[in-house]
């Protein structure tokens, strides 16, 4: 513990008396300091214990006296000691008066104890003080580095709790809760998801502090601190404590801070190996060498090729960008959160993702998607500046015989997403759906104003009616009595009408791709 005013009174080789301000002589005591200048406040920090003798004070005013305390107490002077034989044979009652209304311990200084002693002693405590500081942080890093390396995080967060005499959570890059010790700490950790995402949002490393309140009242201070080297922190730590840390405590929470970034680090490495072993999976899947990639996968991600699979294709929008950094992080938070496997491969500016159907992650992306088509908050993602815009396909289940068609399937669902202005689109809904919302398309609006242009001037002449007809009867599958009367004319009116399309446009409504090609035009011009 650092000095304090009661252990300098108890200090036998000082011979000092309380005179007033007893019941505040546990406060610490940051230095001693001897100034005779009648307004010291000025050179003062807070935390002195100040020395006097009053060469220049008129201690015998009770008024100058309380204006002297009253400015000292206030500038955060811990205690004063007074010289008596001096100047001053006994302690004015003027002063002792001001200092026990004060509250500010004044403490006798007998004429045979020099104030050159009172400054060693509070600096030999000090210096003691700040050696056990040091040496009880060296061994709770020792103690730290071991239960890291016995039990991982967890061990050392069990630990580090102990040392600070606290509590401490760890947070995987999406802000959860990923352990806490003791076992109580995470409820009140979880609490604290929102800081923990704000930190995100400032230059690694960073820190902060914050309060937490439990509901039965308990309060406790929480310092936040981000772990990692990258840009993009992958994890944070939090510490709880009754008060703000002492110097061994810091020293272990600094050590832990640096053990988890190894391990972070180190984590990050074993997670690029993991991408070039997916990476050499997907390409054999892709290639359609299904057993290759069994062999190559094994327990790594066996497992995802042993059930159905989904394949997601992102971009990033605008084209030419990094893959989506922000949906590999969803994604790969969800899976390690419900212990699944996922393949995650940057393919150029590409994301390709190989999850489980009906998994966490594709469930992710899908809910990443839809919240941020709606405008949401995204919970798992990247907050601020980070969260990149993109846009994904979706395939259907497949598995590794059919790869392949997979992929094709989500680069073709991809391929709507982007027509549509979607972030994700998934290829069963397509199938499940209609062909009519594909045509809301500015090519195919302008093929069919081309083919169908020679038509309408036709009918602005007033020469007759050839796109009614058309439309009549290509909705009743050539039917000349039903279409004939749903226009309200004779058939042979209809038959020359078509005769008259036929011509302008140089085709046969006889093939059945010239019909198909018709249909979709009016289908795609019918709101204009």
């Amino acid at each position: 513990m650092p000095p304090t005013l009661a252990s300098l009174v108890h200090h036998s080789a000082l011979k000092l008396t309380v005179r007033a301000g007893r019941d505040r002589l546990d406060v610490p005591v940051r230095w001693a300091h001897a100034s005779e200048l009648a307004d010291p406040v000025p050179y003062m920090e807070g935390g002195e214990l100040l020395l006097i003798t009053a060469l220049k004070l008129d201690a015998e005013d009770p008024e100058a006296m309380r204006r002297y305390v009253k400015r000292l107490a206030g500038a955060g002077v811990v205690g004063l000691g007074f010289a008596v034989g001096v100047h001053y044979e006994d302690v004015p009652a003027a002063l002792v008066d001001a200092a026990e209304q004060e509250g500010l311990p004044l403490l006798e200084v007998p004429r045979r104890t020099p104030f050159l002693a009172i400054s060693k002693a509070v600096s030999a405590a000090i210096a003691a003080d700040q050696y056990r500081a040091v040496t009880d942080g060296f061994a709770a890093q020792r103690e730290l580095t071991r239960r890291a390396l016995a039990d991982g995080p967890e061990g050392l967060l069990a630990a580090l709790a102990a040392q600070v005499d606290g509590w401490a959570a760890l947070y995987d890059a999406s802000g959860e809760v990923v352990a806490a010790a003791p076992e109580w700490a995470g409820r009140r950790a979880a609490r604290l998801t929102a800081d923990v995402r704000r930190l995100r949002e400032r230059p690694a490393p960073a820190s902060a502090v914050v309060g937490g309140t439990e509901p039965g009242g308990d309060t406790d201070r929480v310092e936040l601190h981000s772990i990692g080297t990258s840009r993009r922190p992958r994890a944070a730590l939090a510490v709880g404590t009754a008060a703000p840390l002492g110097t061994a405590e810091r020293y272990a929470l600094h050590s832990a801070v640096a053990l988890l970034t190894l391990t972070t680090e180190r984590s990050r490495s074993l997670h690029a190996a993991e991408q070039r072993i997916g990476t050499a999976v997907l390409g054999m899947l892709l290639a359609g060498e299904p057993d290759h990639a069994r062999t190559v996968a094994g327990d790594l991600y066996g497992a995802l090729l042993d059930a159905p699979f989904r394949l997601v294709v992102a971009e990033p929008v605008p084209a030419g960008g990094e893959p989506p950094g922000a949906l590999a992080e969803v994604v790969e938070a969800a899976a390690a959160r419900a212990g699944e496997a996922v393949l995650v491969v940057p393919q150029g500016e590409r994301l390709v993702v190989l999850a489980a159907d009906g998994g966490a992650a594709v469930a992710a992306c899908t809910e990443y998607a839809a919240a941020l088509e709606a405008g949401r908050t995204v919970p798992d993602a990247p907050a601020g500046g980070d969260e990149e815009a993109w846009v994904a396909g979706l395939s259907a289940p497949s598995g590794p015989i059919g790869a392949s068609a997979a992929y094709k399937q989500a680069e073709q669902a991809l391929s709507v997403a982007r027509r549509r202005g979607r972030i994700c689109v998934e290829h069963e809904r397509l199938a499940a759906g209609s062909v009519l919302p594909l045509l809301a398309d500015d090519a195919v609006r302008a093929f069919a104003d081309g083919l169908l242009r020679a038509l309408r001037d036709h009918d602005a002449t007033g020469r007759g009616d050839l796109v009614a007809s058309l439309r009549a009867w290509l909705s009743r599958h050539g039917q000349w009595d039903a279409a004939a009367a749903d226009l309200g004319v004779h058939r042979h009116t209809l038959r020359y009408r078509m005769r008259r399309v036929e011509e302008i446009l140089g085709r046969s409504l006889d093939d059945p791709d010239v019909r198909m090609e018709l249909w979709l035009a009016l289908k795609a011009t019918a709101a204009h």
